[in-house]
């Protein structure tokens, strides 16, 4: 690795900003969503109702006797404005971690093949400090939204609009790095992979044979459950 790389990772291997636990995107993940998330069975707190409506406006049923009962959405009531919304939660983070830079795809195929009155597929960009910095938005939530990570982002929290009131299956749903709205309209339902937190328990680095300008990294990393 390149020294700022590398001051980077040692930084984090040290606890020299904060404890942790760290962020280990894999860029092969198909769905960042945890699994019982993705498919949308268990327990309703990975989901949450946006603060601008009522708590009682969205009412999910089922999921909470089990970890593998689906969850069934209900919206209860509609308010003057600003939803009610839907959000996908991460257990230890604001949001999903990103990068700015990346592209992500977010989509609710399984809300949309229960015919959802969906009025918005959105995304809520977040900083390190865990403000919110903007929100992504489509009006045509029957096909995946692809965006592009806004600088300075840090965290993403995908959500849902709902234009009606109504009970639906929620089914699945994908958040996923890069452009992959081909697949998913093609059918690809991938299992949700998790981003979890991870601890470093062990840390090594040497410079690189040869060229001083690289170092060789080690890792050992640990999965910290979230709340």
């Amino acid at each position: 690795m390149r020294q700022d790389d590398v001051r980077h990772l040692d930084r984090l291997a040290r606890r020299l900003d904060q404890l942790g636990p760290v962020a280990v995107v894999d860029p092969l993940a198909g769905n960042l969503l945890g699994g019982g998330q993705a498919a949308g069975l268990g327990d309703p707190g990975r989901w949450e109702v946006s603060r601008a409506s009522g708590s009682s406006d969205i009412i999910l049923y089922g999921g909470g006797y089990g970890e593998y009962i689906p969850n069934t959405v209900s919206v209860e009531a509609l308010p003057a404005s600003n939803g009610p919304d839907l959000l996908w939660l991460h257990p230890t983070w604001k949001g999903y971690p990103v990068t700015a830079g990346m592209v992500v795809t977010w989509w609710a195929p399984g809300l949309i093949a229960s015919g959802a009155a969906l009025a918005q597929l959105r995304i809520e960009w977040y900083g390190a400090d865990g403000k919110l910095i903007s929100t992504g938005t489509t009006n045509a939530p029957t096909v995946p939204m692809v965006r592009p990570v806004p600088a300075l982002a840090a965290y993403a929290r995908p959500a849902v609009r709902f234009s009606a009131k109504g009970m639906w299956v929620m089914g699945e749903s994908v958040f996923a790095l890069g452009d992959v709205s081909a697949p998913l309209l093609a059918g690809d339902r991938p299992t949700g992979d998790g981003t979890p937190g991870y601890s470093i328990t062990r840390y090594s680095h040497a410079a690189t044979d040869g060229d001083g300008a690289y170092r060789d990294i080690g890792l050992e990393l640990v999965e910290v459950s979230g709340p």
